[in-house]
């Protein structure tokens, strides 16, 4: 019985410090954060042009019409 008392002392020994060097590593952070950024940089890029994609449509017939027209 003591065996098993010593064997899972030493297993718990060895999870904590393992989740102890989990919560240290700050590498996947970094690379988590670069992904968001990245992510709204998208998502502002695709808000922008579809806002604006009506009004340069408009712009170009303008100057293919006055172009034809001239």
């Amino acid at each position: 019985m003591q065996f098993l008392n010593d064997f899972a002392l030493r297993a718990l020994i060895k999870a904590s410090s393992g989740v102890e060097k989990f919560k240290a590593d700050t590498k996947g952070v970094t690379a988590i954060e670069y992904g968001l950024i990245a992510g709204l940089i998208a998502v502002g890029l695709v808000t922008a042009l579809g806002l604006l994609g009506n009004s340069l449509k408009n712009v170009f017939n303008t100057i293919q019409t006055n172009l034809a027209n001239a």
